[in-house]
């Protein structure tokens, strides 16, 4: 164990499929430990839509993007194999912004230990930035109400299946909009969505008609695409939108045209954008909301494991495709 592989940012992408071109894979020496550093052996890598933004020029925004010539960001989870840290022993099992990486040099900030019984998979699925972001977006932002009723985009990702069953758990009408019969199928018989809407399919305000027969009080947002406009006409008034991701647009130099501003005049309708930067600091009160769900039996979860660094670059495309199942991860 000499060197550490890494994978680098080196363009931005401009359009289109992620390739090879954006990144370097690199060789690079092993990083000494020193007083109040630890080493991480990351395990298991997540992938998630905000790296688009991650990887774009625009310095106007949440979070500053990946400088080139630096490791791609991104989360994880490892062991501690060397430690000179008083916080952290050797075998501590930790997560955090690791990288593009297999090992990764921390002084411990940003770094939690994981002490759930639970795999990793598991961990980055549900407690790690899809289970923190829905909580967030859900009870935080969208204030949901029981009897109410709720439409989730991408819900069968990683986050709008977590809103979903949350949203189910506390008595709201849940309609999940997707891009496979499959995962249509996966979300109203396996997590217990009261129905489904394939945007790929026929009469879709007709579908919203009939499953949305009272109107739609809230709605989480996570891909954009044509089927916005149809959802905000039928929103009640005093609805609220939640927008926590646009992956429709994410691959596009510029983006689609939203709702008109008309029918969100007439509802009288919150709109509030969000990410989960801003909310870090409350990591902790997220989890105390989100883990009595899980322990309960509430949250159903499924992890689209791909094995090996590199395949990182070529799995951000399923994104686009829509071609994961479940929380994209990257096995090491």
């Amino acid at each position: 164990m000499t060197t550490n592989t890494a994978i680098n940012l080196i363009k931005r992408p401009s359009g289109g499929p992620i390739n090879a071109d954006l990144f370097a894979v690199v060789e690079k020496e092993m990083p000494g430990v020193g007083a109040g550093e630890f080493l991480v052996k990351q395990n298991h890598m997540s992938l998630d839509p905000a790296m688009f933004g991650w990887m774009s020029p625009d310095t106007n925004s949440y979070i500053p993007p990946v400088a080139l010539g630096d490791v791609m960001r991104s989360s994880g989870i490892g062991e501690v194999i060397e430690s000179k840290h008083p916080d952290f022993k050797v075998g501590d099992r930790v997560m955090g912004m690791m990288g593009w990486q297999h090992y990764f040099l921390s002084n411990g900030q940003g770094v939690n230990k994981v002490d759930a019984p639970l795999p990793d998979e598991a961990i980055l699925s549900i407690f790690a930035l899809p289970g923190l972001t829905a909580t967030q977006g859900l009870f935080n932002v969208g204030k949901p109400k029981k009897g109410e009723t709720i439409i989730v985009t991408g819900a069968a990702g990683s986050v709008g299946s977590i809103v979903g069953q949350l949203a189910k758990a506390d008595g709201l009408h849940v309609i999940g909009v997707v891009g496979r019969d499959e995962k249509a199928d996966w979300i109203v018989n396996e997590l217990g969505f009261d129905a489904a809407i394939n945007y790929k399919s026929d009469d879709l305000d007709g579908q919203l008609a009939r499953y949305a027969a009272n109107g739609i009080d809230l709605y989480f947002e996570n891909t954009g695409g044509p089927i916005q406009n149809l959802i905000v006409e039928r929103m009640n008034a005093h609805g609220r939108v939640v927008v926590c991701g646009l992956i429709a647009d994410y691959d596009k130099e510029v983006a689609s045209p939203g709702p008109s501003w008309i029918n969100v005049i007439k509802r009288r309708l919150t709109i509030q954008g969000f990410t989960m930067p801003d909310h870090f600091h409350e990591a902790p009160a997220l989890l105390e909301k989100l883990t009595p769900y899980v322990m309960a039996g509430k949250i159903k979860h499924r992890s689209h494991v791909i094995e090996g660094l590199e395949s990182a670059i070529e799995g951000l495309n399923l994104f686009f495709t829509g071609e994961n199942k479940g929380k994209l991860i990257v096995k090491l």
